[in-house]
């Protein structure tokens, strides 16, 4: 079910939204070759509880048997990984990486979530036009999140610029509604026909999240039964924030 925010959740989960901008506007200033990703991990962690806030996926469930629930505060998937990368004091950043990082902040009953995806030290310009149009996606999707219009009208607009551009979208993984639980209602694909899916509505709130693979759109599960990487090991990209619908324009709340 599609739950429409009260004026005053809506103010409760700016600052949800508001703590997971500023974690990720601190990491931009931090990130560097020879890192590793678990030191990435406890800086957000620490940042996340400064503020008052709480890491929500550490510890979320797997929902598959055997395999534990996600066991650190970010999610860090690096070049061909795509999404749910598991942080580790072995694996380190190395110049050029494309390194993907998902983060969800939980505070006063809601949540924040979003996903950025950074170059860190020499890109080459095949991974800097990855990003860059990884990022676009995003908002040429959300130039369709207003009133009256679907969910499929996002969907469509992000896969048709993404495939456009010579690229692929991930179609097993998607973007989601976001409020008091972490994942809820409505499901939004990264392609698809517009004008299909639930109307939107003001009071929605969306974690739209384009995940854009360089090569041939095959995925496959790593052994840890998280990370997600592509089959032909190719380069992948992820952009993500969590908007409202409004009576306007859509308000991007994970933006500070």
């Amino acid at each position: 079910m599609v739950t429409i925010k009260s004026e005053k959740e809506i103010k409760l989960m700016k600052e949800a939204c508001r703590i997971t901008g500023l974690v990720y506007q601190e990491m931009e200033k931090i990130i560097k070759p020879g890192m590793s990703t678990m030191e990435l991990d406890q800086f957000a962690d620490k940042l996340i509880r400064a503020n008052g806030g709480i890491p929500a996926q550490k510890g979320y469930p797997s929902g598959m048997k055997g395999v534990p629930p996600f066991p650190a505060t970010l999610c860090i998937s690096i070049n061909d990984e795509v999404i749910h990368g598991i942080p580790s004091p072995k694996k380190r950043i190395e110049n050029g990486d494309v390194v993907s990082i998902d983060l969800v902040v939980y505070k006063d009953g809601f949540h924040g979530d979003a996903a950025r995806t950074f170059i860190v030290g020499e890109g080459s310009p095949e991974a800097k036009r990855l990003v860059e149009i990884t990022k676009q996606a995003f908002f040429e999707g959300i130039k369709y999140a207003v009133k009256g219009n679907r969910i499929g009208d996002i969907s469509h607009a992000i896969g048709e610029f993404v495939e456009k551009n010579g690229y692929n979208v991930v179609r097993e993984f998607q973007g989601h509604g976001i409020g008091r639980e972490m994942h809820e209602d409505p499901g939004i694909p990264n392609y698809g026909k517009a004008g299909r899916g639930i109307r939107l509505e003001p009071g929605m709130t969306l974690a739209v999240e384009p995940m854009v693979i360089a090569g041939k759109r095959d995925i496959y599960q790593d052994y840890d039964g998280w990370t997600i990487l592509t089959e032909d090991g190719s380069l992948a990209a992820h952009y993500e924030n969590t908007i409202l619908i409004t009576e306007k324009e859509p308000e991007i709340l994970t933006l500070v």
